[in-house]
């Protein structure tokens, strides 16, 4: 990732297999467009670099798994058939994939560990309906409820300003949740030039980025890492001035619990297939002994 604009050669490829490709989106292209003026798409350079991987059937080329803001960077999954398609979509609608992304948000947040629980729904104001808002404001219509894990990683500054360099876990999948949840607690993203309503328009990007994907597909999981494009040597206006701690030990942990709700839904599968399993005897004997009362029946009366 770098600070230069995109363009249909620069696709950089995470992983790949018969299945699937995982690209690190760029900052400045969005995934797909029915416009005609949109000359450059995710879509697009999936076409220029991969011509022959391409499904004719599909509208885009190409099966998208997941969304990826136009201004968001990061992981970004793509089925190269139906069937994976669908394998990956299962998981996202079970919510069992594991997403983290990168951000730098607007001065030091104080709280290092916490849960943002606000409600989100669609923005009705007029010249606000590509918006999303919190529960409570105006014009905020079908709110539904959201939450997003906040870990504080760095305290530093950005282009002279204070500034917070977090690791967000989305637990639910509402549109732009992550932007609105950083606005709702006063520390919008950096470069976030909707949620700020215009003001915030000096960077040369948003600062967001899908760190981290893991989709546990079976036989086996999918797992990458989008490298961090928030560092000096991609972007000198951010100093780090104050660790809290490491990304590596972060993301390592957020994977543990992941591991430990692996496991915790694997003894609730077992112990549900065991009551059904319990139940089906007594179902039996139930059935047999109505059987003998049914023949007792119908031996006095055909004694009768």
């Amino acid at each position: 990732m770098s600070s230069d604009p995109a363009s249909i050669e620069s696709l950089h490829v995470l992983y790949q297999s018969d299945d699937y490709i995982i690209v690190d989106k760029h900052w400045d292209i969005r995934i797909d467009s029915k416009m005609w003026y949109e000359k450059q798409t995710v879509q697009m350079q999936l076409q220029h670099h991969f011509p022959l991987l391409a499904d004719p059937s599909t509208y885009y080329g190409f099966r998208f798994c997941h969304q990826l803001d136009f201004s968001t960077s990061g992981a970004l999954c793509v089925a190269l058939n139906k069937a994976a398609a669908g394998r990956a979509y299962r998981c996202f609608k079970d919510r069992t994939v594991t997403k983290a992304y990168l951000a730098l948000l607007r001065g030091w947040v104080k709280n290092e560990k916490q849960t943002l629980d606000f409600a989100i729904g669609k923005n009705a104001m007029e010249g606000k309906t590509h918006m999303m808002c919190t529960e409570g404001t105006e014009g905020c219509e079908n709110p539904k409820p959201c939450q997003t894990e906040l870990i504080v990683l760095e305290y530093g500054v950005y282009d002279g300003d204070p500034i917070t360099k977090v690791l967000l876990q989305p637990l639910t999948g509402r549109t732009h949740q992550l932007r609105v949840h950083c606005s709702a607690i006063g520390h919008p993203i950096v470069g976030d030039f909707t949620y700020s309503l215009g003001a915030d328009d000096s960077p040369y990007r948003m600062m967001l980025h899908a760190y981290l994907l893991h989709i546990p597909l079976e036989p086996q999981h999918l797992l990458v890492t989008a490298g961090d494009p928030f560092v000096p040597a991609v972007d000198p206006k951010w100093v780090a001035q104050r660790s809290l701690r490491t990304l590596d030990a972060t993301i390592e942990s957020i994977l543990e619990q992941r591991k430990t709700k692996e496991k915790e839904r694997e003894v609730a599968k077992r112990e549900e297939e065991r009551r059904k399993k319990s139940k089906q005897p007594r179902i039996e004997e139930q059935s047999e002994e109505q059987r003998r009362a049914c023949q007792e029946w119908l031996s006095e009366w055909a004694g009768d």
